[in-house]
């Protein structure tokens, strides 16, 4: 549906409504949007989510939670854990891409079919693969709402156009009204609750935003929210994705409500690609030592879905402002999208997992004629779902990277 770094079309089109933005804001002298109680820089840190202190933490640094989890017994692990503790583990990582989503979920829905699809002890999703991660999460019981999602609705399901006043003076070019309620329809309670039930089991559900204030990569664990008493959870959780989906400039921020030393603040989240397209857990979090803590009796199963294709497509660039602007921006949504890649491919040898990556194949010819094109959309989703039946050729390492027996570069 939404997202960074999708479709070549449609990732051109968005770049250039957020370089055409760009642009006005550099030559525009008016006023826009204020914030009553942004927080302040040095309570960054000790900022919670009224009611679920531990619902988020920094993605580029461990929390330090996790390291006094590691100091556990294996007994206190166990309960923790009941369902994964001493059991393989299968992780699926969703990246972000725009309307190329349809790729991810057309995937999922055919690996149910192929009856070989596994239950996932973690899923992250950033963007589109933040809607596609909670239905992931869940399993194959949810996969008419992923159909429905990606093969029902287009671009002016999801989004209005504001007139030109509106954009100059507010914080997004694009009402998504239509979006956030299309996110309450299908991420309702009795998904949360679903949620809430499986991380009791011990299995993990992440969501990645961009905490914009900051310019930092936060992760969202979706499991304490839905296990949370706060009476507003299912605002929070809702918000969290389309927070994750809300492309800068074009789409408006997520503003969420924070407290920290007693007082009521708020930050401003946009898309998770924005700072991360693709992650598994944060930087730096010792996860050898954590599988040797969970007793994990093989090495973990890692399936990456990179929403949107590896190869590049060759046009001559008009010479107008705005072309050069958006295919910039397009440029580094995708170079972004490429590390973020090789980074969690590096990190699956350096903490022994198996790798799995899976991308549109350059086979698929179809392009949008928009930014979320419904006929591409259910053409890509169909594509998708057709390789997963028959058995989706999934690749051991990115592209240029050499493997040899034993998994290592």
């Amino acid at each position: 549906m939404v997202g960074l770094g999708g479709s070549r079309g449609g990732a051109r089109r968005i770049g250039a409504v957020v370089g055409a933005l760009a642009l006005v804001a550099l030559g525009a002298a008016c006023g826009g949007v204020e914030r009553a109680h942004p927080l302040p820089a040095e309570l960054v840190d000790r900022a919670e989510i009224p009611g679920i202190p531990d619902a988020r933490v920094w993605a580029d640094d461990p929390p330090q939670r996790y390291a006094e989890f590691l100091d556990r017994d294996a007994a206190e692990v166990q309960a923790r854990f009941p369902a994964t503790f001493g059991q393989a583990h299968t992780y699926l990582s969703v990246s972000g891409g725009g309307a190329d989503g349809a790729f991810g979920a057309g995937l999922l829905c055919g690996w149910t079919e192929a009856g070989t699809r596994p239950r996932f002890t973690i899923v992250s999703g950033v963007s589109t693969g933040a809607l596609i991660a909670p239905f992931a999460f869940l399993g194959p019981e949810y996969d008419d709402r992923l159909r429905e999602i990606y093969t029902s609705y287009s671009t002016e399901d999801l989004a209005r156009k504001r007139p030109l006043w509106r954009m100059l003076t507010s914080d997004g070019a694009l009402d998504t009204t239509p979006l956030a309620e299309k996110i309450r329809q299908y991420y309702d309670q009795e998904v949360l609750d679903a949620i809430a039930a499986e991380t009791r089991r011990g299995r993990a559900l992440l969501i990645g935003t961009t905490n914009l204030d900051a310019q930092r990569p936060v992760i969202w664990n979706v499991g304490r929210i839905a296990q949370s008493d706060a009476p507003d959870r299912l605002r929070v959780f809702q918000d969290v994705i389309l927070a994750s989906a809300s492309i800068p400039g074009a789409f408006p921020p997520v503003y969420f409500e924070v407290e920290a030393d007693g007082a009521r603040y708020d930050e401003m989240h946009v898309d998770g690609g924005a700072t991360s397209q693709l992650f598994l857990y944060p930087i730096g979090m010792d996860w050898e030592r954590f599988l040797e803590l969970m007793r994990v009796p093989s090495r973990p199963q890692l399936y990456v879905v990179r929403n949107s294709k590896l190869s590049t497509r060759y046009a001559p660039a008009r010479p107008r402002a705005l072309v050069i602007a958006g295919l910039t921006i397009s440029s580094l949504m995708r170079t972004s999208g490429y590390g973020d890649m090789y980074r969690t491919y590096l990190a699956a040898v350096r903490d022994g997992l198996d790798y799995h990556l899976a991308s549109i194949p350059d086979e698929f010819a179809v392009e949008p004629q928009e930014a979320f094109d419904g006929e591409y959309m259910q053409q890509l989703f169909a594509y998708a779902r057709g390789l997963a039946v028959e058995g989706f050729p999934w690749r051991s390492a990115p592209p240029g990277v050499d493997v040899v027996d034993d998994g290592a570069p």
